[in-house]
């Protein structure tokens, strides 16, 4: 059997393999997400960092009021009163506290930060103040809307000593369907497929929660104050002990997003060059997965064509390899938006359109992933939320200023 055999096979078996856990993820999340979760109510504090008003800012802050559990606290926290979102979060508080479950609501003014990205100085700004008696920090983003049973979803993994954090992640909605949305979406959609029963989850800081005691033990009180990524940061810290970082499905939460190409470019190289400082390791896995699946596309097509033009006897398995290749790209994304028509199912029809373009253009969407992870590896200066950074390490930032 000639080389070239064993070298196809192996292909051919590796996207039957990525396709096989695509849908073990898929039985994973749409088995968990209808699960109850009761029994577990420990001391909480949910602490959501605020800068700007996002899309749907009104109903985003008023899903963590509406939290079915029982005398959890309520933190919201900005750089500054000068912030838009100041004044916002002050006029829902007053409106929304009475009928909530929420035993404390406070609206925390933490200053600017030095060392470490705002998002993180805001939430070390509330671990300082918070009481002895308090068990869990749950941690939420302003951008996003959670379910009322997030909280009772997000602090559930944490009653086992093994799990160090629980997780949920970002869907992102298109408040319009103009492409540059459609691309954000169906290319975070690849990412949040990757999650599951899996010892390679990351923790997402939009929906996340850790035992106070863990965070002390895993020493994140020294590491964040110098770090720019709140859950890349804790991932590490949390895998590094030998715990867990848990997916919850429950706790995938839909965030409502515009954007152009330059805004996307922009988004998606600063999302990948702070993993690439913070977690090399997780950097060139997604890199070279992305490398692999363009690659095994349309240089296996290549060969396809050419061996059809030479009339190669073994014609037949060098087109086996980008049928199978393509058809495996297709199937993992009706998977995915299978999964998502079953846990965000209130947003389907805001997703119609994400949904087909997700499918239907697969293959465009992971070259355009390759473009923006490949712009990533180089430099070391990003821009977030107004604020320009210098990411010199992992634990190690210097914040450069305001942009402008």
């Amino acid at each position: 059997m000639d080389w070239y055999y064993y070298i196809a096979l192996v292909l051919i078996l590796s996207q039957l393999l990525f396709l096989i856990h695509a849908y073990i993820n898929y039985r994973y999340a749409v088995r968990k997400y209808r699960k109850t979760r009761s029994e577990y109510r420990p001391r909480t504090v949910l602490i959501v960092p605020c800068k700007g008003k996002d899309l749907a800012f009104q109903n985003n802050v008023a899903s963590f009021f509406n939290q079915d559990y029982e005398d959890y606290l309520l933190w919201f926290v900005v750089a500054e009163e000068s912030d838009p979102a100041y004044e916002e979060l002050c006029q829902l508080k007053e409106r929304l506290s009475r009928s909530s479950k929420a035993k404390d609501v406070q609206v925390l003014v933490a200053g600017q930060g030095q060392t470490c990205s705002q998002k993180i100085h805001n939430l070390l700004y509330c671990y300082q103040r918070m009481s002895d008696d308090m068990e869990v920090m749950a941690f939420a983003d302003s951008d996003v809307c959670v379910r009322s049973n997030w909280l009772s979803q997000i602090v559930h993994p944490l009653r086992k000593s093994k799990n160090g954090a629980g997780s949920g992640y970002r869907w992102f909605v298109p408040k319009k369907n103009n492409p540059a949305s459609l691309a954000l979406s169906a290319m975070n959609a690849k990412i949040a497929q990757l999650l599951g029963n899996s010892p390679f989850n990351q923790a997402w800081g939009g929906s996340m929660a850790i035992r106070v005691d863990v965070f002390r033990q895993l020493g994140l009180d020294k590491i964040w104050p110098k770090a720019l990524s709140d859950d890349l940061s804790l991932s590490y810290a949390v895998k590094k002990a030998g715990k867990k970082v848990v997916f919850i499905p429950a706790c995938l939460v839909a965030s409502y997003e515009s954007m152009s190409w330059g805004k996307l470019f922009e988004f998606g190289r600063r999302q990948f060059l702070i993993t690439r400082v913070s977690n090399p390791g997780t950097w060139w896995f997604g890199l070279c997965s992305i490398l692999y699946s363009v690659l095994g596309l349309w240089a296996g097509a290549a060969l396809a064509v050419y061996a059809a033009a030479i009339s190669h006897k073994n014609l037949a398995l060098f087109a086996a390899v980008p049928i199978v290749f393509f058809t495996s790209q297709i199937g993992r994304a009706i998977l995915r938006q299978k999964m998502i028509s079953k846990l965000l199912k209130e947003y389907l029809p805001k997703m119609k359109a994400a949904m087909a373009a997700d499918i239907l253009l697969s293959w465009v969407w992971s070259i355009l992933l390759l473009v923006i992870v490949i712009s990533s590896a180089f430099g070391r200066t990003i821009e977030w939320r107004g604020i320009r950074y210098k990411l010199l390490g992992p634990t190690e930032t210097i914040v450069l200023g305001p942009t402008g």
